[in-house]
């Protein structure tokens, strides 16, 4: 294996991300394998999109691999499911960015189930036993730095809701100097939040039916800037590079290993970006002094 893969590197930013779970979460535990190990496990086949019983024969297959992570044995998939279930407070709280020039808000959807779209859309006439086609999946909004394409937070509900209700809580702990969002967004309790309580500026578009948002007395008019709105595409970019990657469908069955699984894509995504930008900015800064 050579030293600079993208899988070594992978790994290494995973294993320094697990530095802020606990090694062990009990004292009693058997010590076979930490919890650190798990995390980049669960992280790893996140960018494999593979199964639980998928990543055991890929570690099982790939010695180097298992041994930079230190695995002497290779852990049952149980153990993996397990550990997703017992770390589902802790995994969220490591998407730990919260300042960036321009933040980009939207939301998306990601399937429950592999079913393909025809057995989901297949007509009931044609069929006697005919199973309800399924309606619910699970909406996810993120706030992205749009300089670096990086997740700062997010918010996982079930869905259809309506995008406008997790505005606020994606925004209040983020230092920004622009929000840019779609006009689902647009509303004076949205722009005045961002106003007065972000001390920054809404690049939000105006609906039809609504006026020019008007702010210190009446004296200033908070116009929309096109120049700087265009950036907001990239959160759509980022909604495609996680489900071209690490798939659109959660494979697990329960509301909380389903936002877990979703969280670990989010930061597999993070993770990746962050190798690339950081190369991209070495290669741009020494082709600069030739």
């Amino acid at each position: 294996m050579i030293k600079n893969s993208n899988y070594i590197k992978f790994i290494d930013e995973a294993l320094e991300l697990a530095k802020s779970i606990p090694r062990y979460f009990s004292k009693y535990s058997n010590k076979i394998y930490c919890n650190h190990q798990k995390f980049a496990i669960i992280i790893l086949m996140q960018k494999l999109n593979m199964t639980s019983r998928g990543i055991r024969e890929f570690l099982l297959c790939n010695e180097e691999i298992r041994l930079y992570l230190g695995l002497y044995r290779v852990p049952v998939h149980t153990t993996i499911i397990r550990f997703l279930h017992k770390a589902r407070n802790l995994i969220g709280k490591l998407l730990g960015i919260r300042q960036a020039c321009k933040v980009a808000i939207d939301s998306t959807g990601f399937e429950l189930e592999s079913k393909s779209y025809y057995y989901r859309k297949i007509n009931k006439s044609l069929f006697k036993n005919y199973l309800r086609r399924t309606k619910r999946f699970m909406k996810l909004s993120i706030a992205i730095d749009t300089d670096t394409q990086l997740i700062l937070t997010y918010k996982i509900r079930y869905g259809p809701r309506n995008d406008n209700i997790d505005f606020k809580s994606l925004l209040k702990e983020l230092k920004v100097d622009y929000v840019l969002a779609d006009k689902g967004y647009s509303s004076k309790p949205n722009r005045r939040f961002v106003l007065y309580k972000l001390k920054a500026i809404p690049i939000i578009p105006y609906k039809k039916n609504e006026s020019v948002y008007m702010f210190g007395a009446g004296k200033g008019r908070l116009r929309f800037d096109k120049r700087l709105y265009i950036q907001r595409s990239k959160v759509e970019t980022v909604f495609s590079v996680i489900k071209r990657k690490y798939g659109s469908f959660l494979r697990c069955r329960k509301f909380v290993t389903q936002k877990t699984e979703l969280i670990c894509k989010l930061i597999a995504y993070n993770i990746d970006r962050k190798i690339n930008y950081f190369l991209f900015a070495f290669i741009g800064l020494h082709q600069s002094h030739f």
